[in-house]
């Protein structure tokens, strides 16, 4: 086996299984239950290709930033992420036509795109993936085969995810998934504001 194929191998195992029971499934599932399914996977594969191209041409460096300021950011992020979930569950009907007509389609699709993105890019900022990407990288010295591997991963997670999430939409209320969307963004910012301050 060369070694290009070894660590695009090991990337991918190492990836998912860390990926597949984490945040990033959940976020994804729960984003999912609120937009397009094409529109979260397009977002999740940007926000994972970013990351997999940071954490490879910078492998050791990003574990040198202090874990605190990176758990900040993100449980601010999810904060903020479970604020507007939740204040748009809880918006009266016609609010939401309102808002619909505003936007037209175009715009909902951009919106669901970019909410995506900026969730799991945030989700994924200083994670074990990451990292296990960056520590990859430097033990194989194989940077293209090590993304390629750790990208397809995530993307698989994504996929499951939105597999799961449109099953679920169909079967939900939106209100009440917008609501369980929400109070899980907030508790996976207060568990990054506890990190933050360990």
């Amino acid at each position: 086996m060369s070694a290009e194929i070894l660590a695009f191998a090991t990337a991918f195992a190492l990836v998912f299984a860390v990926e597949l029971p984490d945040k990033t499934l959940v976020a994804t599932l729960v984003l999912t239950t609120r937009y397009p399914a094409r529109a979260v996977l397009t977002g999740a594969s940007a926000a994972f290709a970013i990351h997999v191209v940071v954490a490879a041409l910078f492998g050791q460096a990003l574990s040198l930033l202090p874990e605190n300021i990176v758990a900040a950011v993100v449980a601010a992020i999810f904060a903020i992420g479970s604020y507007l979930l939740l204040r748009e569950s809880f918006a009266k009907p016609e609010d939401e036509s309102i808002d619909a007509s505003r936007t037209g389609p175009v715009t909902t699709m951009t919106r669901a795109i970019a909410t995506s993105f900026g969730v799991l890019f945030a989700a994924e900022l200083g994670d074990a993936s990451q990292l296990a990407t960056a520590g990859l990288t430097a033990r194989f010295g194989e940077p293209v085969a090590v993304a390629l591997g750790a990208f397809c991963a995530l993307v698989a997670v994504a996929a499951i995810a939105v597999f799961l999430g449109r099953k679920i939409r169909a079967r939900i209320r939106p209100k009440l998934l917008q609501r369980i969307a929400g109070c899980a963004f907030a508790a996976f910012a207060v568990l990054a504001t506890v990190q933050a301050f360990s």
